[in-house]
């Protein structure tokens, strides 16, 4: 039951993010998770459009199991080496972040999938040298995280997708 639930989550923070695009007078097409790297399109009356990946949670973070996708990492016996951070793997892409509130208020949190790679890899490395570079528990884990404490500054910055639409 936690693979369906899972998934409801993250179809509605997607149908959330979608609805209030459209309040917001741009056309939001949703994928259902069919595309890699975002899940909605969003376009204005001229046909700019911009990429938008939305992350959902019910909590106060979001799980992101590797970090490898924003920054290489190699190992020196079992610590962990932070190498350099990826680009992004599409143009202009927006990252939504949803806390689905069981009351409806919910919070959106919206920023350029370059400001989430660094605050992850940031947060890596910060947390990589409190523990000499190696992960106590798992060493070899390349699981990652991110706050609502964290994404803070982003909060209901919907300017972020009319400023790429292109």
């Amino acid at each position: 039951m936690a693979g369906r639930s899972n998934k409801l989550v993250g179809q509605t923070g997607e149908y959330l993010v979608a609805a209030e695009l459209s309040r917001r007078g741009l056309i939001a097409t949703t994928f259902t998770g069919n595309v890699p790297h975002y899940d909605i399109i969003a376009s204005d009356e001229t046909g700019r459009h911009v990429s938008v990946q939305v992350k959902a949670s019910r909590g106060p973070t979001w799980q992101f199991g590797n970090i490898t996708l924003y920054c290489d990492i190699t190992f020196d016996g079992k610590q962990q080496v932070v190498g350099r951070r990826k680009p992004c793997p599409v143009h202009r892409l927006i990252m939504a972040f949803v806390r689905i509130d069981g009351d409806g208020n919910d919070s959106f949190y919206i920023l350029p999938w370059e400001n989430l790679r660094d605050l992850l890899v940031d947060h890596h490395e910060d947390y990589l040298a409190r523990h000499g570079g190696a992960r106590p528990k798992k060493w070899d884990s390349l699981h990652c995280a991110i706050t609502e404490s964290d994404l803070e500054p982003y909060r209901d910055r919907w300017d972020t997708v009319e400023k790429n639409l292109k």
